[in-house]
């Protein structure tokens, strides 16, 4: 099954995520802002909209005390490291005998 979800979804997703752990440690936009050192503005944007840049998006997890998922993001899937996909490769490739 594929499941086909948009760069807009996932941030969105990301951003309700993020609102809902700022409601959860009871603060205000202005508190998670003054916290984190990401200026009212950008966090604002970020609730609504998604957009955000990801140093700011780091701060704000860090704040939140969500450092370890935010340090989770894009772990590499057991298996498929580089080296593991190049030996993979090796092994893949059509053997051929000697000629007599």
């Amino acid at each position: 099954m594929v499941n086909i979800v948009t760069p807009k979804e996932v941030q969105q997703k990301v951003s309700q995520r993020l609102k809902s752990a700022r409601l959860s440690a009871d603060l205000t936009q202005q508190g998670l802002a003054t916290r984190s050192g990401v200026s009212l503005g950008s966090l604002k944007r970020f609730e609504r909209d998604g957009e955000i840049s990801l140093k700011s998006l780091v701060r704000l997890a860090f704040a939140l005390r969500m450092e370890d998922e935010i340090g989770a993001l894009f772990q590499p899937k057991s298996g498929t490291s580089l080296d593991s996909l190049l030996k993979r490769s090796k092994v893949l490739q059509r053997q051929r005998g000697r000629k007599p």
